[in-house]
């Protein structure tokens, strides 16, 4: 039976959708300094690429608040919301970002290599890449007998990976403890779903390795709630993998800079129409009967922590070059690093 959110899960979900949205706002801003008038991604407080998640909040949210700091989470190269959701440390995610020593990594990683082993969260710059460890974690539980699922996310884009099959066929093979969560945003990068894939849903995938598919239209929050509370409780109780489809929103570029020329002309007005966390927002109010002021308090303070996060980051010192290589080799007893 599916289970109905309480206020208080949806009051959680609207917090992390709004300092996901507040985080990425600040950082788009903050990406920018010293990138203009002649773009050039070296430069700036925060250097390299930068993929932002703006519409894809509910992804996270309606996933993410079905497990504990036990669960694993392998998430994509836009990461944030994912990040938020699992609750990564806000500070030290940003001062990553920013390439600071007091970073998750000691600044090493930067945007698209988040790694919070407190909270059991990773993620990757190469597309389709957390699915082998999604599935070797939920491998590891089962044969040590330890409680904990784990969840794969990917874009739309990475099920055409062979990847993917690898993954689904051995977590089916082994009835791992394993959800697999496809954002379809309907953009690899530039080209579109109809143009590189043979089905129109993803979630039909599911019957060839013998696992349940869901599909989840129209950036549902309370639908992905519902779809990955059944999946996830399937998977701790012994029931093996599943696959969740959910239909979501890019609401910025595939990158910081592009120029998304490739949309048809419209669709982005179209899908900030429909962003999510205006629409959770008035939920909230007209059918959960959440006080405004409530609603306020909490945007507050998700600004605050953002911002608390961002002065954080900016405040750290850079890393000492005297440290590149430290973290890079096992050290062992009676033998230096580079034995």
């Amino acid at each position: 039976m599916t289970k109905q959110a309480t206020t208080a899960q949806k009051l959680w979900m609207y917090e992390k959708m709004v300092t996901s949205r507040r985080f990425e706002e600040a950082i788009a801003r903050i990406y920018l300094e010293g990138k203009q008038p002649v773009f050039n991604m070296a430069n700036g407080p925060i250097p390299g690429e930068m993929h932002l998640s703006d519409g894809q909040e509910p992804c996270a949210v309606g996933v993410c608040v079905h497990l504990t700091a036990g669960d694993i989470v392998t998430a994509t190269h836009r990461p944030h919301h994912q990040a938020i959701a699992k609750n990564v440390d806000l500070k030290r995610m940003a001062a990553e970002i920013f390439g600071k020593s007091t970073g998750l990594s000691g600044g090493r990683g930067g945007h698209m290599h988040l790694f919070d082993p407190a909270v059991n969260f990773a993620c990757s710059g190469i597309v389709g890449q957390g699915l082998g460890p999604a599935v070797g974690a939920a491998l590891s539980r089962k044969m040590q007998g330890k409680p904990g699922v784990a969840v794969a996310y990917i874009g739309e884009g990475a099920v055409n990976q062979g990847a993917f099959h690898e993954a689904l066929n051995l977590a089916s093979v082994w009835t791992l403890p394993v959800v697999f969560v496809i954002e379809d945003n309907a953009w690899g990068i530039s080209v579109s779903k109809a143009a590189s894939t043979a089905v129109p849903h993803n979630h039909v995938r599911a019957d060839a390795y013998a696992m349940p598919g869901h599909r989840v239209e129209n950036n549902d929050t309370l639908a992905i709630f519902a779809a990955a509370g059944e999946a996830i409780e399937r998977a701790r109780s012994g029931g093996g993998p599943s696959l969740i489809e959910i239909e979501t929103s890019r609401l910025a570029g595939h990158f910081m800079g592009d120029a998304e020329a490739y949309r048809p002309e419209g669709e982005k007005d179209g899908l900030v129409a429909k962003d999510p966390i205006p629409a959770f927002r008035r939920h909230l109010l007209e059918s959960e009967g959440v006080d405004e002021q409530d609603l306020v308090l909490i945007e507050d303070r998700a600004r605050g922590a953002v911002d608390e996060a961002i002065a954080f980051a900016r405040q750290s010192p850079d890393p000492d070059p005297a440290d590149a290589l430290s973290g890079m080799f096992v050290e062992t007893a009676g033998k230096g690093a580079d034995a």
